[in-house]
């Protein structure tokens, strides 16, 4: 957050916004994007917490035990900034238009705590890359393997791609009027449906397909959509 934070300071400035705005919006974005990513994560996850057998509430409420969906941190985020900026009469989408790069430059960031934690890992596989899993962190039908895909890596690159071609994109047309926003969450939502189906942690799925990958689908279209 802290990098992504002054680099978008850093944009906004270059589009012509006053110093230290970003940081003041970001008093109100971040909050609610933790909010945002906590609720995502308990509504898709529901029956960690409120089945039978669950956490309950306050398993709910223990953020610090890991869980948050990145879509419900976009979303609570946009909500937060939204506020921020009416508060400050700035237009939200040329707010969103400066912090967009910051943001996937942010995530390609965050990811490697999932190596840290070695969480979040993909199917098995003997690629000279292959991610190292302790024993203890295999899922349920897998003890018997030791590399996996390292879908973080994967997600980290794919980022610091899409945040070299946002800048490139950027500076070629100067994508105005949130579009360049909607760019960004329809090239992570690309890359997030091929890295989402190589994962192999347990997670619902609808019509055989995991939840997080039917998100990007529909996401991806609506950002494509608003930049038609």
């Amino acid at each position: 957050m802290a990098v992504g934070l002054l680099f978008a300071n850093y944009r906004w400035q270059q589009r012509g916004g006053r110093p230290g705005t970003v940081y003041e919006v970001a008093l109100w974005a971040i909050p609610f994007g933790i909010i945002g990513a906590r609720l995502y994560h308990v509504v898709t996850d529901w029956q960690l917490y409120f089945a039978a057998g669950g956490s309950g509430l306050a398993g709910a409420l223990q953020i610090w035990n890991g869980g948050l969906g990145i879509w419900g941190a976009v979303a609570g985020g946009a909500l937060g900034a939204w506020i921020a900026c009416r508060r400050r009469d700035i237009p939200l989408a040329r707010m969103a238009d400066a912090v967009a790069p910051s943001l996937v430059l942010a995530q390609a960031i965050g990811r490697w705590g999932n190596y840290l934690n070695q969480e979040l890992f993909g199917r098995p596989t003997d690629l000279p890359w292959g991610l190292e899993i302790d024993p203890g962190n295999r899922p349920m039908g897998y003890e018997q393997f030791e590399t996996f895909h390292p879908t973080f890596l994967y997600e980290s690159l794919w980022n610091l791609g899409v945040f070299a071609v946002l800048l490139l994109a950027d500076r070629r047309w100067r994508i105005g009027h949130g579009r360049l926003f909607a760019l960004y969450v329809a090239l992570y939502c690309l890359g997030r449906v091929w890295i989402e189906a190589l994962r192999i942690d347990t997670v619902n799925t609808v019509l055989g397909l995991r939840l997080n990958i039917w998100t990007s689908i529909l996401v991806g279209l609506a950002a494509v959509v608003y930049m038609v």
